[in-house]
């Protein structure tokens, strides 16, 4: 591949002299529309060109950073990279909110995705009249990571954890933003992130290490299609590694995305990423050599030191003045970055096809409509002993502490109105009904001196302090979000208590902000008494310092942070149980709804994994509180990540849930809850029953420990693909057709509803350990009472490949395949076997150069690292023992001898051994140590004999040595 991008880089400087040449006759006028780059008549390539050979390269240069300075001797304007539209255009004000991508996704409708999509992105062009802070046409999303698992803080970002799903999700969203001509963009989405960041802990120096069949079979899959159908124009790098490389460097950048189309693609780094290279990750001394070095690796855009290009623009002009780069790789990068900017049609008269937009269609009368039929569709029914739908007769309860207020996440933009449950229902029957937050109402009271905690009554509230004042001042109410935090709102004005870095004051509408300031810890001791913690987000960062304990500070009795030993010990006094309001609302009403769930700023997000997956005690306790008080309680849980649910799940009689799903929560929730709409959203994410089935967040190897639902054995509490309907669905005659499967799906009920269509595969027999089952196709089909309809799944050959490490390629096994057709990836309903002809993998041939990453299996203790810092993987041992298993292994007749490259700055052996690691020790060789990880060197060891029949080949390595190939000869 490296040939292929040097020849690329020569064809680019040959074409740059033609146009050049050209150029130099035309005027040199900037608004002269003879110039070519301003003719879009002219190919987009041609045009880009021409631009290029005009440009001097300083400005070449300031091409690459997030902010484009304006040239005006050419007459264009500034471009910025980084408008986020994850659900809605973000950050600039007012806009359609959509649900969260996780909700999205779960409507499993392609065709409602695309419509989401091109809103969002007409959106985005309304602002292009007035541009302001913040604004551009280059979009950050979607994010297509897979949602391998459920406690990683950005699960609402997501759509899945399956690749083929995201795949089609992302390319609809995608395609929705483009608006389906990627020579004439409306916007143009930047895919994150890439890639395999699927945690949040230590996101900048933790590595995930992706054997190849897992970076083949499963993350890769997730960002191709996307790429591949032109629904998106590049990629953000992520923080993480993968196997020990940091992605602002990996070279799949160009060597893997840029084959997967053969458009122009805008990678961008994502935010201070490039500054981690030489900082956190110290993987380079200097900036000019990490910004080298990301630019060769297909980074065009950097993300660094916010509007401030200066540092990026020195490094790179030191990088040029060093030798580490050439002009030519300034011009490649540069040339990616004209062409999204001329396919958006900034210098076409009038702006191009979507110039003419303007802010008329932001929270228009048609998105609103959308945006409800997306929150409705989005929702899950998970359990429905009859309960559902409720009659619109009788009287009501809306209780639990999202009865009656929407949250909005940290890409979320600015909700233009907000139906609440509570609003929605209320609409649906045309009255008032009862309702109660749940949530306690407390006073703190501090034991060494009587005094209260007490809050500001103003707007803007005021600085906590003790004070004898026993009344409203000193009410909080008290919001459990699990993990020990809760949230305090003042009784006096509604509002949160936060710290400002020097005062806790009651001033927030809701807990927001990076470092999300609004959480605490009230901890019980063991003398009855409680100390009140400061838990706020960047008290986990490594820089935090300050003591967590709330006491007084001032002579005033302000309240600050002090050691443990001086905090105050307070009493809790319950003003008003929240338990007991709720139940005094629900008792005597014909149907009780209770809506329980998260804060999408609290129970994890970016920068902060879950720690588990429960639902918070108290509003668990809250649930079945008001079951008990009223039989005809129903339970919706509105969060973004699957949740355990305690026993919930066998207790209540109905559970809808949804995410945060946007401005229109309430109305679709109302429409599922009475039967103006049926139920078809269907999960995306397995749903574990404990947190015991997850192995580490940072074992990213899907295929040893049985992660999702393609390799997970044990019983999920709700299944990849689930969702129930007011209506039943019946299958029948299930045969291939074609390319592909067709099978008859009849509504058996006496309700219209929609069905998500499945096909699953399962390959009977491999030489490699296969899914229990995967996703290949789906349809969602709408059908009336007693309408049938044949629904057609396609289903090639080609779909059924997996990667073979024996030989690095993808193979179809010949053989047979299950074909699984049904309602979920555990409610299959009809299903038929598939007689394959593809091939045979043949045994292992170990005479030719083995990849030490292509292994079978491995032990505790091995890692896979970066082979250099510019490409390739290695194999290293972190303890003695530690072993590669290479199966199924041709016999080598004469093999006299094993070679191995290695590296490592330790002595240490590499032994050979036949059957299993403690087996038949057929050689060892010897390695003194290298001067550096990076420096390798072959050595070599006497085999005592040939390998006789086929046989499993163990490596043993002893600790520090890090192998990069090997070879039986």
């Amino acid at each position: 591949m490296k040939g292929k991008r040097r020849k690329q880089r020569t064809t680019l400087l040959a074409a740059l002299t033609l146009i050049a040449g050209l150029g130099a006759t035309l005027p040199a006028h900037a608004d002269d529309p003879v110039y070519p780059f301003r003719d879009p008549n002219l190919p987009v390539h041609a045009r880009v060109l021409d631009l290029l050979s005009r440009l001097t390269l300083d400005e070449k240069i300031s091409l690459l950073h997030q902010y484009e300075p304006a040239i005006p001797r050419l007459g264009i304007q500034s471009f910025r990279t980084g408008t986020e539209a994850l659900h809605g255009v973000a950050w600039l004000g007012r806009t359609t909110v959509f649900p969260q991508a996780v909700g999205l996704a779960s409507t499993w409708d392609p065709t409602l995705l695309r419509q989401v999509g091109s809103a969002v992105g007409d959106e985005a062009r309304g602002f292009q009249q007035t541009r302001p802070a913040g604004w551009g046409l280059n979009l950050w999303a979607p994010v297509v990571n897979l949602l391998r698992d459920p406690r990683w803080g950005r699960n609402e970002e997501g759509y899945s954890e399956d690749p083929y799903l995201t795949g089609a999700i992302s390319t609809a969203y995608g395609t929705g933003l483009t608006g389906g001509d990627p020579d004439h963009l409306k916007t143009a989405p930047t895919i994150k992130h890439f890639l395999a960041n699927n945690n949040e802990e230590h996101r900048d120096t933790t590595s995930s290490e992706l054997r190849p069949r897992v970076l083949k079979e499963y993350d890769e899959q997730a960002f191709k299609p996307a790429v591949a159908a032109d629904a998106a124009t590049g990629v953000m790098t992520s923080y993480n590694l993968v196997n020990g490389r940091p992605n602002t460097v990996n070279p799949a950048l160009d060597d893997t995305v840029r084959t997967w189309t053969s458009k122009d693609l805008l990678n961008v780094t994502d935010a201070a990423a490039p500054g981690n290279l030489v900082g956190s990750q110290q993987y380079y001394g200097t900036q000019a050599e990490a910004d080298a070095a990301a630019l060769k690796a297909g980074v065009d855009s950097f993300t660094a030191d916010d509007a401030d290009s200066g540092p990026t623009t020195s490094a790179v002009k030191s990088a040029l003045s060093t030798g580490l780069l050439k002009e030519s790789d300034v011009d490649k990068a540069a040339k990616d970055v004209l062409s999204i900017r001329v396919r958006l049609g900034e210098f076409d008269p009038g702006g191009g096809r979507y110039g003419s937009i303007d802010a008329s269609v932001i929270d228009s009368p048609a998105h609103r409509a959308l945006a409800r039929k997306a929150a409705t569709e989005s929702a899950v029914l998970l359990k429905n002993d009859g309960a559902l739908p409720l009659k619109k007769t009788g009287s009501a309860a809306v209780v639990g502490p999202l009865a009656d207020t929407l949250y909005t996440d940290w890409y979320s933009g600015t909700l233009p109105y907000a139906v609440t449950p509570k609003d929605g229902i209320e609409s649906k029957l045309g009255t008032s009904v009862a309702s109660s937050e749940g949530v306690d109402r407390i006073a703190l009271k501090d034991t060494a001196t009587g005094k209260y905690v007490t809050a500001g009554a103003g707007e803007a509230g005021a600085p906590l302090k003790e004070t004898t004042d026993s009344g409203t001042g000193a009410q909080f109410d008290v919001f459990d979000w699990g993990s020990g935090i809760v949230t305090l709102r003042s009784a006096a004005n509604g509002k949160y208590v936060g710290y400002n870095w020097s005062n806790f004051v009651n001033d927030q509408k809701q807990p927001n902000g990076w470092f999300v300031q609004q959480q605490f810890k009230l901890e019980r001791q063991d003398d009855g008494t409680y100390l009140l913690r400061y838990a706020g987000y960047e008290t986990s960062e490594s820089w935090w310092s300050n003591p967590v304990y709330l006491g007084p500070t001032g002579t005033d009795g302000t309240l600050g942070l002090v050691a443990k030993d001086q905090a105050a010990h307070y009493t809790k006094d319950v003003v008003r149980s929240g338990v007991e309001e709720a139940v005094a609302a629900v008792k005597g009403k014909d149907q009780a709804v209770v809506v329980v769930g998260s804060d999408p700023s609290i129970n994890g997000r970016e920068a902060h994994d879950r720690t588990d997956l429960a639902l918070a005690p108290t509003q668990e306790a809250l649930v079945k509180a008001v079951r008990a008080a009223n039989p005809h309680t129903v339970v919706i849980v509105e969060n973004s990540y699957p949740t355990t649910l305690g026993s919930l799940q066998k207790e209540v009689p109905a559970l809808l849930w949804t995410t945060h799903a946007g401005q229109e929560t309430g109305n679709a929730l109302a429409d599922l809850l009475y039967g103006d709409a049926n139920p078809s959203g269907r999960l995306t994410q397995t749903w574990y029953r404990s947190d015991a089935d997850l192995p580490s967040i940072l074992d990213y190897d899907i295929i040893k420990s049985d992660r999702t639902y393609q390799y997970f054995t044990g019983q999920a509490l709700y299944p990849f693909g689930y969702g129930l309907s007011y209506t039943t669905f019946a299958y029948s005659g299930l045969r291939r057709v074609g390319d592909g499967y067709e099978v008859a799906v009849t509504n058996t009920g006496s309700r219209a509803g929609a069905e998500v269509v499945q096909l699953y595969t399962h390959q009977r027999t491999s030489r490699d350990k296969q899914p229990l089952k995967q996703l290949k196709s789906f349809q969602r089909v709408s059908l009336k009472p007693g309408e049938t309809r044949t629904v057609r799944l396609k289903a090639r050959p080609s779909d059924l490949a997996h990667w073979d490490v024996t030989r690095s390629k993808w193979v179809v096994e010949s053989g047979t395949y299950d074909v699984l057709v049904g309602a979920s990836s555990s409610d299959v309903r009809a299903r038929t076997s598939w007689q394959v002809k593809g091939e045979t993998i043949p045994p292992r041939d170990l005479s030719e150069t083995t990849r030490a990453e292509n292994f079978d299996d491995y032990s505790a203790g091995i890692a896979l690292v970066d082979e250099s810092k510019a490409s390739g993987t290695a194999v290293s041992a972190a303890s003695d023992g530690a072993w590669l298993k290479f199966a199924d292994t041709r016999p080598v007749p004469g093999a006299g001898e094993f070679d191995a490259r290695v590296a490592g700055t330790s002595p240490g052996t590499v032994e050979v051994r036949l059957g299993s690691p403690t087996g038949t020790l057929v050689g060892t060789a010897h390695f003194a140590g290298t001067s550096s990880p990076y420096d390798y060197t072959t050595v070599t060891a006497k085999l005592s004999g040939p390998t006789k029949g086929r046989t499993d080949v163990y490596l043993v390595l002893s600790k520090g040595v890090r192998l990069s190939t090997f070879t039986l000869r």
